[in-house]
Protein backbone atom coordinates (compact mmCIF):
# COMPACT_ATOMS: atom_id res chain seq x y z
CA UNK A 1 0.00 0.00 0.00
CA UNK A 2 1.37 3.43 -0.97
CA UNK A 3 1.72 6.23 1.58
CA UNK A 4 -1.05 8.16 -0.17
CA UNK A 5 -3.35 5.13 0.18
CA UNK A 6 -2.35 4.85 3.84
CA UNK A 7 -3.32 8.49 4.36
CA UNK A 8 -6.75 7.90 2.86
CA UNK A 9 -7.16 4.80 5.00
CA UNK A 10 -6.14 6.76 8.08
CA UNK A 11 -8.93 9.24 7.46
CA UNK A 12 -11.55 6.53 7.81
CA UNK A 13 -9.91 4.04 10.15
CA UNK A 14 -7.01 5.24 12.31
CA UNK A 15 -8.44 8.25 14.13
CA UNK A 16 -11.78 6.59 14.96
CA UNK A 17 -9.96 3.43 16.01
CA UNK A 18 -7.99 5.35 18.61
CA UNK A 19 -10.87 7.55 19.63
CA UNK A 20 -8.95 10.65 18.62
CA UNK A 21 -10.21 13.85 17.06
CA UNK A 22 -8.47 15.23 13.99
CA UNK A 23 -6.05 18.01 14.93
CA UNK A 24 -6.37 20.95 12.54
CA UNK A 25 -3.54 22.81 14.26
CA UNK A 26 -0.01 23.84 13.26
CA UNK A 27 1.55 21.18 15.49
CA UNK A 28 1.11 19.01 17.49
CA UNK A 29 -0.95 17.48 14.74
CA UNK A 30 -2.60 14.27 13.61
CA UNK A 31 0.06 11.61 13.08
CA UNK A 32 0.06 8.25 11.32
CA UNK A 33 -0.60 5.17 13.41
CA UNK A 34 2.85 3.87 12.46
CA UNK A 35 4.46 7.01 13.89
CA UNK A 36 2.64 6.48 17.18
CA UNK A 37 3.51 2.79 17.12
CA UNK A 38 7.23 3.59 16.85
CA UNK A 39 7.07 5.01 20.39
CA UNK A 40 6.00 1.72 21.99
CA UNK A 41 9.55 0.47 22.37
CA UNK A 42 12.06 1.65 24.98
CA UNK A 43 15.50 2.64 23.72
CA UNK A 44 18.84 2.92 25.50
CA UNK A 45 20.23 6.35 24.69
CA UNK A 46 23.82 5.00 24.47
CA UNK A 47 22.84 1.85 22.59
CA UNK A 48 24.26 1.28 19.11
CA UNK A 49 20.79 1.01 17.58
CA UNK A 50 19.75 4.36 18.98
CA UNK A 51 23.01 5.96 17.84
CA UNK A 52 22.33 4.64 14.34
CA UNK A 53 18.81 6.05 14.50
CA UNK A 54 20.16 9.49 15.41
CA UNK A 55 22.54 9.34 12.45
CA UNK A 56 19.70 8.35 10.13
CA UNK A 57 17.59 11.25 11.35
CA UNK A 58 20.37 13.78 10.71
CA UNK A 59 21.02 12.39 7.23
CA UNK A 60 17.34 12.39 6.26
CA UNK A 61 16.88 15.99 7.42
CA UNK A 62 19.79 17.08 5.23
CA UNK A 63 18.26 15.21 2.30
CA UNK A 64 14.97 17.06 2.76
CA UNK A 65 16.94 20.30 2.82
CA UNK A 66 18.54 19.30 -0.47
CA UNK A 67 21.95 19.32 1.16
CA UNK A 68 23.97 16.26 0.26
CA UNK A 69 27.11 18.40 0.30
CA UNK A 70 29.56 17.54 3.08
CA UNK A 71 29.96 21.16 4.20
CA UNK A 72 26.53 21.18 5.95
CA UNK A 73 25.34 19.36 9.04
CA UNK A 74 22.18 18.86 11.08
CA UNK A 75 22.28 19.34 14.85
CA UNK A 76 19.24 18.07 16.80
CA UNK A 77 18.25 19.76 20.05
CA UNK A 78 15.96 18.46 22.80
CA UNK A 79 12.77 20.48 23.22
CA UNK A 80 10.23 22.32 21.13
CA UNK A 81 11.02 24.34 18.04
CA UNK A 82 11.56 27.46 20.13
CA UNK A 83 14.43 25.68 21.88
CA UNK A 84 16.08 25.16 18.49
CA UNK A 85 15.52 28.80 17.49
CA UNK A 86 17.07 30.03 20.73
CA UNK A 87 19.97 27.60 20.28
CA UNK A 88 20.50 28.95 16.76
CA UNK A 89 20.41 32.58 17.84
CA UNK A 90 22.46 32.15 21.00
CA UNK A 91 25.10 29.95 19.39
CA UNK A 92 25.52 31.34 15.89
CA UNK A 93 24.95 35.07 16.33
CA UNK A 94 28.28 36.45 17.57
CA UNK A 95 28.18 38.34 20.84
CA UNK A 96 29.37 41.47 19.04
CA UNK A 97 26.95 40.93 16.13
CA UNK A 98 23.61 42.62 15.52
CA UNK A 99 20.46 41.06 14.09
CA UNK A 100 17.69 42.58 12.02
CA UNK A 101 14.53 40.67 12.96
CA UNK A 102 11.73 40.65 10.39
CA UNK A 103 8.39 40.16 12.13
CA UNK A 104 4.80 39.93 10.95
CA UNK A 105 3.30 37.93 13.76
CA UNK A 106 3.91 36.31 17.14
CA UNK A 107 6.83 34.10 16.13
CA UNK A 108 8.96 36.87 14.66
CA UNK A 109 8.30 38.90 17.78
CA UNK A 110 9.31 35.88 19.87
CA UNK A 111 12.73 35.87 18.18
CA UNK A 112 13.18 39.50 19.15
CA UNK A 113 12.25 38.57 22.72
CA UNK A 114 14.84 35.78 22.70
CA UNK A 115 17.54 38.20 21.58
CA UNK A 116 16.52 40.69 24.25
CA UNK A 117 16.63 37.99 26.92
CA UNK A 118 20.07 36.68 25.92
CA UNK A 119 21.53 40.16 25.51
CA UNK A 120 22.19 40.21 21.77
CA UNK A 121 21.96 43.51 19.91
CA UNK A 122 19.07 43.65 17.46
CA UNK A 123 16.59 45.85 15.67
CA UNK A 124 13.09 45.05 14.47
CA UNK A 125 10.93 45.59 11.41
CA UNK A 126 7.36 44.79 12.52
CA UNK A 127 4.90 44.54 9.62
CA UNK A 128 1.85 43.68 11.69
CA UNK A 129 -0.44 40.79 10.79
CA UNK A 130 -1.29 41.30 7.13
CA UNK A 131 1.89 41.92 5.18
CA UNK A 132 5.30 40.33 4.61
CA UNK A 133 8.63 42.13 4.91
CA UNK A 134 9.95 42.86 1.44
CA UNK A 135 13.44 42.79 0.00
CA UNK A 136 13.62 46.54 -0.57
CA UNK A 137 12.80 47.18 3.10
CA UNK A 138 15.59 44.84 4.14
CA UNK A 139 18.03 46.56 1.78
CA UNK A 140 17.10 49.97 3.18
CA UNK A 141 17.46 48.83 6.80
CA UNK A 142 20.86 47.24 6.17
CA UNK A 143 22.09 50.31 4.31
CA UNK A 144 20.98 52.55 7.16
CA UNK A 145 22.69 50.49 9.88
CA UNK A 146 26.10 49.03 8.99
CA UNK A 147 26.32 47.40 12.43
CA UNK A 148 23.77 44.75 11.36
CA UNK A 149 25.48 41.44 10.61
CA UNK A 150 22.54 39.04 10.41
CA UNK A 151 18.92 39.03 9.23
CA UNK A 152 16.33 36.71 10.80
CA UNK A 153 13.06 35.76 9.09
CA UNK A 154 10.23 33.31 9.77
CA UNK A 155 9.48 31.40 6.57
CA UNK A 156 5.82 30.73 7.40
CA UNK A 157 4.44 32.96 10.17
CA UNK A 158 1.84 30.66 11.69
CA UNK A 159 0.09 33.27 13.83
CA UNK A 160 -1.52 34.51 10.60
CA UNK A 161 -0.53 31.84 8.06
CA UNK A 162 1.48 34.24 5.93
CA UNK A 163 4.20 32.80 3.70
CA UNK A 164 7.10 35.25 3.63
CA UNK A 165 9.07 35.93 0.42
CA UNK A 166 12.39 34.64 1.68
CA UNK A 167 14.08 34.55 -1.73
CA UNK A 168 14.01 38.33 -2.12
CA UNK A 169 14.90 38.75 1.55
CA UNK A 170 17.88 36.41 1.08
CA UNK A 171 18.99 38.33 -2.02
CA UNK A 172 18.92 41.64 -0.15
CA UNK A 173 20.76 40.12 2.80
CA UNK A 174 23.52 38.63 0.66
CA UNK A 175 23.92 41.83 -1.37
CA UNK A 176 24.61 43.72 1.85
CA UNK A 177 27.24 41.21 2.96
CA UNK A 178 25.12 39.94 5.86
CA UNK A 179 24.05 36.44 6.87
CA UNK A 180 20.54 34.98 6.99
CA UNK A 181 18.91 32.90 9.73
CA UNK A 182 15.60 31.20 8.83
CA UNK A 183 12.96 29.99 11.28
CA UNK A 184 11.51 27.33 8.97
CA UNK A 185 9.50 25.68 11.71
CA UNK A 186 6.16 25.45 9.91
CA UNK A 187 7.50 25.19 6.36
CA UNK A 188 10.36 22.69 6.39
CA UNK A 189 9.40 19.50 4.63
CA UNK A 190 6.52 20.97 2.60
CA UNK A 191 7.81 24.21 1.10
CA UNK A 192 11.18 23.99 -0.65
CA UNK A 193 14.09 26.26 0.21
CA UNK A 194 16.59 26.27 -2.64
CA UNK A 195 20.03 27.05 -1.24
CA UNK A 196 21.01 28.54 -4.60
CA UNK A 197 18.34 31.21 -4.09
CA UNK A 198 18.18 31.34 -0.30
CA UNK A 199 21.73 31.31 1.00
CA UNK A 200 21.21 30.90 4.71
CA UNK A 201 23.75 30.64 7.51
CA UNK A 202 21.36 28.52 9.56
CA UNK A 203 17.84 27.11 9.45
CA UNK A 204 15.78 25.86 12.41
CA UNK A 205 12.79 23.50 12.34
CA UNK A 206 11.22 20.71 14.39
CA UNK A 207 9.87 17.18 14.38
CA UNK A 208 6.18 17.92 14.80
CA UNK A 209 5.23 20.13 11.87
CA UNK A 210 5.38 19.21 8.16
CA UNK A 211 7.43 16.06 8.85
CA UNK A 212 4.42 14.82 10.88
CA UNK A 213 6.32 13.52 13.87
CA UNK A 214 5.51 14.29 17.52
CA UNK A 215 6.77 17.24 19.60
CA UNK A 216 10.08 17.07 21.44
CA UNK A 217 12.93 17.58 18.96
CA UNK A 218 14.08 20.71 17.19
CA UNK A 219 17.06 20.88 14.87
CA UNK A 220 19.35 23.36 13.17
CA UNK A 221 20.83 22.93 9.71
CA UNK A 222 23.97 24.99 9.13
CA UNK A 223 27.32 24.99 7.36
CA UNK A 224 29.99 23.28 9.41
CA UNK A 225 32.03 26.48 9.22
CA UNK A 226 29.28 28.31 11.14
CA UNK A 227 29.13 25.59 13.77
CA UNK A 228 32.90 25.60 14.15
CA UNK A 229 32.96 29.38 14.59
CA UNK A 230 30.33 29.13 17.36
CA UNK A 231 32.72 27.59 19.91
CA UNK A 232 32.33 29.34 23.26
CA UNK A 233 29.72 31.77 21.96
CA UNK A 234 26.52 30.39 23.47
CA UNK A 235 24.86 31.94 26.52
CA UNK A 236 23.57 28.54 27.63
CA UNK A 237 25.09 25.15 28.42
CA UNK A 238 22.14 23.01 27.33
CA UNK A 239 21.40 25.06 24.18
CA UNK A 240 24.98 25.21 22.91
CA UNK A 241 24.82 24.03 19.29
CA UNK A 242 28.58 23.82 18.94
CA UNK A 243 28.98 21.52 21.94
CA UNK A 244 26.00 19.40 20.86
CA UNK A 245 27.46 19.09 17.36
CA UNK A 246 30.93 18.15 18.59
CA UNK A 247 29.50 15.54 20.96
CA UNK A 248 27.35 13.95 18.26
CA UNK A 249 30.24 13.78 15.83
CA UNK A 250 32.63 12.36 18.41
CA UNK A 251 30.57 9.35 19.46
CA UNK A 252 27.08 9.71 17.91
CA UNK A 253 25.56 10.41 21.32
CA UNK A 254 23.50 13.32 22.58
CA UNK A 255 25.21 15.23 25.40
CA UNK A 256 22.24 14.92 27.73
CA UNK A 257 19.28 12.54 27.91
CA UNK A 258 17.58 12.54 24.50
CA UNK A 259 13.83 12.15 23.92
CA UNK A 260 14.26 8.57 22.77
CA UNK A 261 10.64 7.79 21.93
CA UNK A 262 10.24 11.09 20.10
CA UNK A 263 13.30 10.32 17.99
CA UNK A 264 11.94 6.89 17.06
CA UNK A 265 8.70 8.50 15.94
CA UNK A 266 10.62 11.21 14.07
CA UNK A 267 12.65 8.68 12.10
CA UNK A 268 9.49 6.79 11.15
CA UNK A 269 7.88 10.08 10.07
CA UNK A 270 10.95 10.95 7.99
CA UNK A 271 10.77 7.58 6.25
CA UNK A 272 7.10 8.16 5.47
CA UNK A 273 7.88 11.63 4.19
CA UNK A 274 10.34 10.15 1.70
CA UNK A 275 7.92 7.38 0.70
CA UNK A 276 5.15 9.90 0.02
CA UNK A 277 7.40 11.69 -2.47
CA UNK A 278 9.32 14.20 -0.38
CA UNK A 279 8.82 17.94 -0.20
CA UNK A 280 6.90 18.28 -3.48
CA UNK A 281 4.33 15.61 -2.62
CA UNK A 282 3.88 16.73 0.98
CA UNK A 283 3.47 20.35 -0.07
CA UNK A 284 1.08 19.34 -2.83
CA UNK A 285 -1.18 17.50 -0.40
CA UNK A 286 -1.21 20.46 1.99
CA UNK A 287 -1.99 22.87 -0.87
CA UNK A 288 -4.94 20.71 -1.84
CA UNK A 289 -6.12 20.73 1.78
CA UNK A 290 -5.87 24.54 1.87
CA UNK A 291 -7.81 25.01 -1.35
CA UNK A 292 -10.70 22.82 -0.21
CA UNK A 293 -10.78 24.49 3.21
CA UNK A 294 -10.72 28.06 1.89
CA UNK A 295 -13.33 27.41 -0.80
CA UNK A 296 -15.63 25.64 1.64
CA UNK A 297 -15.33 28.19 4.44
CA UNK A 298 -15.84 31.08 2.03
CA UNK A 299 -18.97 29.31 0.87
CA UNK A 300 -20.26 29.70 4.43
CA UNK A 301 -19.36 33.40 4.45
CA UNK A 302 -16.06 33.17 6.34
CA UNK A 303 -13.17 35.17 4.95
CA UNK A 304 -9.42 34.84 5.32
CA UNK A 305 -7.32 37.32 7.26
CA UNK A 306 -4.83 37.42 4.38
CA UNK A 307 -5.33 38.17 0.72
CA UNK A 308 -4.91 35.16 -1.55
CA UNK A 309 -1.36 36.00 -2.66
CA UNK A 310 0.00 35.49 0.86
CA UNK A 311 -1.96 32.39 1.91
CA UNK A 312 0.30 29.50 2.88
CA UNK A 313 -0.59 25.80 2.59
CA UNK A 314 0.20 25.40 6.30
CA UNK A 315 -2.47 27.21 8.28
CA UNK A 316 -5.30 29.60 7.43
CA UNK A 317 -6.57 32.41 9.66
CA UNK A 318 -10.24 33.40 9.38
CA UNK A 319 -11.98 36.51 10.67
CA UNK A 320 -14.73 36.09 13.23
CA UNK A 321 -18.19 36.53 11.72
CA UNK A 322 -19.84 39.90 12.32
CA UNK A 323 -22.97 38.21 13.72
CA UNK A 324 -23.59 39.04 17.36
CA UNK A 325 -24.59 35.38 17.84
CA UNK A 326 -21.04 34.19 17.15
CA UNK A 327 -19.12 33.04 20.20
CA UNK A 328 -15.81 31.43 19.38
CA UNK A 329 -15.70 29.20 22.46
CA UNK A 330 -19.07 27.73 21.57
CA UNK A 331 -18.08 27.40 17.92
CA UNK A 332 -14.91 25.57 19.00
CA UNK A 333 -16.81 23.21 21.27
CA UNK A 334 -19.45 22.41 18.63
CA UNK A 335 -16.75 21.51 16.12
CA UNK A 336 -14.83 19.58 18.78
CA UNK A 337 -17.95 17.54 19.44
CA UNK A 338 -17.79 16.46 15.79
CA UNK A 339 -14.21 15.21 16.11
CA UNK A 340 -12.44 18.31 14.79
CA UNK A 341 -9.96 20.32 16.89
CA UNK A 342 -9.03 23.72 15.48
CA UNK A 343 -6.56 26.16 16.97
CA UNK A 344 -8.02 28.14 19.89
CA UNK A 345 -6.65 31.51 20.84
CA UNK A 346 -6.17 34.71 18.89
CA UNK A 347 -2.61 35.73 17.95
CA UNK A 348 -3.53 38.57 15.60
CA UNK A 349 -4.88 42.05 16.27
CA UNK A 350 -8.07 41.24 14.38
CA UNK A 351 -10.62 38.90 15.96
CA UNK A 352 -9.75 35.65 14.22
CA UNK A 353 -9.15 31.92 14.55
CA UNK A 354 -6.88 29.45 12.76
CA UNK A 355 -7.36 26.12 11.02
CA UNK A 356 -4.33 24.05 10.03
CA UNK A 357 -3.88 22.21 6.75
CA UNK A 358 -1.01 19.95 7.82
CA UNK A 359 -0.72 16.54 9.42
CA UNK A 360 -1.88 13.08 8.40
CA UNK A 361 -4.93 14.57 6.72
CA UNK A 362 -6.35 14.72 3.23
CA UNK A 363 -9.26 16.10 1.26
CA UNK A 364 -11.96 14.07 3.03
CA UNK A 365 -11.03 15.49 6.43
CA UNK A 366 -10.99 19.05 5.10
CA UNK A 367 -14.52 18.56 3.81
CA UNK A 368 -15.51 17.27 7.25
CA UNK A 369 -14.11 20.50 8.75
CA UNK A 370 -16.32 22.58 6.47
CA UNK A 371 -19.35 20.42 7.23
CA UNK A 372 -18.69 20.67 10.98
CA UNK A 373 -18.37 24.45 10.70
CA UNK A 374 -21.66 24.65 8.80
CA UNK A 375 -23.38 22.54 11.44
CA UNK A 376 -21.97 24.72 14.23
CA UNK A 377 -23.25 27.87 12.53
CA UNK A 378 -26.72 26.33 12.24
CA UNK A 379 -26.76 25.49 15.96
CA UNK A 380 -25.73 29.08 16.71
CA UNK A 381 -28.48 30.34 14.37
CA UNK A 382 -26.01 32.18 12.14
CA UNK A 383 -27.06 32.39 8.52
CA UNK A 384 -23.97 34.16 7.20
CA UNK A 385 -20.42 34.00 8.63
CA UNK A 386 -19.21 37.13 6.81
CA UNK A 387 -16.81 39.30 8.83
CA UNK A 388 -17.32 42.98 9.58
CA UNK A 389 -16.98 45.12 6.47
CA UNK A 390 -14.31 47.25 8.13
CA UNK A 391 -12.14 44.16 8.69
CA UNK A 392 -12.15 43.38 4.97
CA UNK A 393 -11.57 47.02 4.12
CA UNK A 394 -8.52 47.07 6.39
CA UNK A 395 -7.16 43.91 4.76
CA UNK A 396 -7.59 45.32 1.27
CA UNK A 397 -6.06 48.66 2.21
CA UNK A 398 -2.98 47.06 3.72
CA UNK A 399 -2.65 44.49 0.92
CA UNK A 400 -2.86 47.05 -1.89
Amino acid sequence: MSVVEQIKQAETIEAPRLGEPYLLTPGPLTTAYGVKEAMLRDWGSRDAEFIAMTAEMRERVLTIAGLNAPEFDCVPMQGSGTFAVEAMMGSLLPRDGKALVLANGAYGLRIAKILERIGRDHTLIDKGDYLPPRGEEVSAALSADPKITHVVVVHCETSSGILNPIEEIAEATEAAGCKLFVDAMSAFGAIPIDLQRVRYAALAASSNKCIEGVPGIGFVVAPKSELEAAKGNCHSLSLDLHDQWVGLNNNGQWRYTPPTHVLAAFVEALRRHAAEGGVAARGGRYSGNRDILVEGMRGLGFETLLSDRWLSPIIITFFYPSSSAFDFNRFYDLIRDRGIVIYPGKLTVADSFRIGCIGQLGEDVMRQVVEASAAALREMDIQDASPPAEALAEREKLSA
